[in-house]
This record gives C-alpha cells, sequence and structure tokens, in this order.
C-alpha cells in the first residue's frame, strides 16, 4: 500500500518585501514560536545589508546567496551487500533551499555578536561566494565527486 502524499503548505509572502522566500527564511530564523523575533532579526539583516553594500535592493543579494550556499549533489548512505556506500544523488530544489538556509544560519551563529549583523555578514559573504556556508557546500561537492564511482548504485 502506498504512503499517503504530503500535502505542501503554501507560506503566504512577507509583508515587507512581499517575498515568500523571505518569509520562509523567517521561519528558520525562529526559536521556541517567536516570530514577531525571528521577523524583526530578519527585517534588521535586509536593512543592514541595505547599508553595507549600498544597494537599492536587498533582496537581491539575499536571493543570490541563497543561490550560492544551495548544493547541487550530496551523498546519500546507501546499504548494498553487506558494505555501505557514499552514493551522489542530486537535490531537490526545496531541499537545497533547506540546505542552504540552515548552512547560513549556523556560520551565523556560531560568530560572536548581534543576530542580525552576523547574519548580514554571512549573507553579504555567500552572495559573494566566499563564507562558511559557501565553504560547506563546496566540502559536500567534493564529497559528491570524490564518491562519483557509486553512481551506478543510485536507482
Amino acid at each position: 500500500m502506498r504512503r499517503k502524499i504530503k500535502k505542501k503548505i503554501k507560506i503566504k509572502p512577507d509583508f515587507v518585501y512581499n517575498s515568500e522566500t523571505v518569509e520562509k527564511f523567517t521561519n528558520y530564523i525562529m526559536k521556541e514560536g517567536k516570530k514577531s523575533i525571528a521577523r524583526k532579526i530578519m527585517y534588521g539583516v535586509l536593512e543592514e545589508m541595505k547599508k553595507r553594500t549600498k544597494a537599492e535592493n536587498p533582496l537581491e543579494i539575499f536571493e543570490a546567496a541563497i543561490k550560492n550556499a544551495s548544493p547541487v549533489l550530496e551523498v546519500r548512505s546507501r546499504r548494498i551487500g553487506g558494505a555501505n556506500y557514499q552514493v551522489p544523488r542530486e537535490v531537490r530544489p526545496e531541499r537545497r533551499f533547506a540546505l542552504a538556509c540552515r548552512w547560513i544560519l549556523e556560520a551565523a551563529r556560531t560568530k560572536k555578536g548581534n543576530m542580525a549583523n552576523k547574519l548580514a555578514e554571512e549573507l553579504i559573504a555567500a552572495s559573494k561566494n566566499e563564507g562558511a556556508a559557501v565553504k560547506k557546500r563546496e566540502n559536500v561537492h567534493k564529497m559528491a565527486e570524490a564518491n562519483k564511482a557509486f553512481a551506478h548504485f543510485a536507482w
């Protein structure tokens, strides 16, 4: 018997920038259901990015950062004949976004200081293809490249 197909919840765009990605990222920032605090942080981040880069639209920098931090390939563990193989697989778009957000937030949380400043710094670095989140993506890609020999196990 098949599993039920999970219904995807449609997220409403945020009310300042009218962007679904900003609202999703806000949900990733949120801890213990405190969305108002998460929104303050997110809008603070976008304002900080606007100041530092002197860009009119901080959303472009935000989108570029997410795009640069999101992986195309990853390795998944697969057991075949009593041995575990790291099989490289392509990453679905929803998971790409989720991983990129997670890595950017993880990198920002390890730094010291104000969360809005730390996150703005990490997003600006990611938009320039540098920083801890992009480094993490590079490591994941290297792992996938190194295990390319086991790609025939992916089915």
